[in-house]
């Protein structure tokens, strides 16, 4: 990777299994020098990110099973209840959790920091999401509707904002903290551009291995205990639409995310000694060149699977299998939703009316196949559709420094209909095999 944790060649060790394996794997160095960006930081506050927010006079929603929830950002929250009476007559059952009570609701708390460099330097709060302590900017709204378990005294919220790069100022959750006392998370794209609310990585990071000659691409116990876990899922294979989250978190969540799978290249190993003895040095242009061959075998043939995202789903797509979005919780488990299926016959029908080939066209004059595009259909029934899901699949090839970086990212222009790009330097070795209908061959 460019940005963030950074892998260097002289950083690895060698593993071996029980079966003789041999896999070299990659170690991570944690990427410094965040805190001098924040240092030497001169742009706007927070309040002056977030006030064309508040000029806008927009509001946000969340519906839960009961309850909805609307944020009109520097004006009010309400939770409310509608029902339907006989007659048609509308009944609202509504509090507010608090209002705004100063015109400007980042001033003061932006003037001070500006005025007094103390304020500055303080701690920026930050609160656990999804496992990850994040920063977040607090806007207090009181003087909310009176609460009779409190002797009247009038509900207030928390207003906490944070920095999601893909966000459209969503409600993330409502909690009541203590007795009408509320915290609103609030998702916005406006903070990012200050360092101190940047998503920050996590602090624990991936080790890539990567198989030596005479290896499989996988050991083959975790070939095995792959099979078995795939075995036992698949009489569950439909999920209740009911586990899965509400089409308000479905569609941030499935806002253009990224995601990167990394082998770590480099181009010398120096030996590395384990207690007494000294392991083979391994030149990596033999290892790239066996694994490419061996990497493009298993990805055509579904073994080898493709994984990105890291927003609440992440995404896995196995060639010529399926594509499914998942998200795992150490509470509840692994909720998953099948996108699509493959189906060649489906896929052939889709390509006599659709692009499956898509060309650049080169300085000599000649066309090179730049993206292939494929139909998986026979999703999971969509409800609100009530309607199978179905995925069209970009694979496109994208040149990188890394030989087997991985993008992968989801949209969803029409409801439970959805695009999933894949790029790769992978792809760039195996698009000029593609046929008629897109499908792709192991390189002769």
């Amino acid at each position: 990777p460019t940005t963030g944790v950074l892998y260097k060649e002289d950083n690895y060790i060698i593993m071996t299994t029980v079966d003789k394996e041999k896999y070299k794997c990659m170690l991570p160095l944690v990427a410094s020098g965040q805190e001098e960006e924040e240092k030497d930081y001169k742009g706007p506050t927070p309040g002056e990110l977030l006030e064309p927010l508040f000029k806008q006079s927009s509001c946000s929603y969340r519906i839960e099973s009961y309850w909805t929830y609307e944020v009109c950002h520097g004006k009010h929250i309400r939770q409310y209840h509608e029902e339907k009476e006989t007659g048609q007559k509308i009944n609202i059952q509504e509090y507010y959790l608090g209002n705004m009570m100063i015109k400007n609701p980042f001033s003061e708390p932006d003037q001070e920091e500006k005025e007094n460099p103390k304020e500055s330097a303080k701690e920026t709060p930050t609160k656990n999401i999804e496992g990850q302590m994040t920063p977040y900017y607090p806007v207090e709204m009181g003087n909310g509707t009176p609460c009779s378990l409190r002797q009247n005294l009038p509900r207030s919220s928390t207003v906490m904002y944070i920095c999601h790069p893909e966000a459209k100022h969503e409600i993330l959750s409502v909690a009541e903290v203590t007795t009408c006392e509320y915290e609103v998370v609030i998702l916005t794209p406006l903070l990012c551009d200050h360092p101190k609310y940047r998503l920050r990585a996590s602090p624990v990071n991936d080790i890539f291995c990567q198989s030596l000659p005479g290896s499989p691409l996988k050991p083959h116990n975790l070939e095995q205990l792959e099979k078995q876990q795939e075995m036992l899922k698949m009489p569950f294979r439909r999920v209740k639409e009911g586990r899965a989250p509400s089409q308000r978190a479905r569609a941030l969540a499935c806002a253009l995310i990224s995601g990167r799978n990394e082998f770590g290249e480099v181009s010398i190993h120096k030996p590395v000694a384990v207690g007494s003895h000294q392991l083979l040095t391994v030149g990596t242009t033999h290892i790239s060149k066996l694994t490419d061959e061996q990497l493009i075998k298993e990805f055509l043939s579904g073994s080898y699977c493709f994984h990105g995202g890291v927003g609440w789903w992440k995404y896995e797509f196995c060639y010529g299998k399926y594509v499914h979005q998942y998200h795992e919780d150490k509470e509840s488990g692994k909720t998953s939703v099948v996108v699509g299926t493959w189906s060649k016959e489906e896929h052939m029908e889709w390509a006599k009316k659709n692009a499956a080939r898509t060309y650049s066209l080169q300085e000599d004059g000649t066309q090179t196949v730049r993206m292939v595009s494929h139909f998986y259909g026979n999703g999971d029934v969509c409800d609100l559709t009530d309607k199978p899901r179905q995925v069209t699949v970009k694979l496109k090839c994208k040149e990188s420094d890394s030989p087997h970086a991985v993008t992968i990212y989801m949209l969803e222009p029409h409801s439970c209909q959805y695009i999933l790009g894949v790029e790769s330097p992978v792809i760039c070795k195996i698009l000029d095999t593609a046929d008629e209908f897109g499908l792709l061959s192991v390189p002769s």
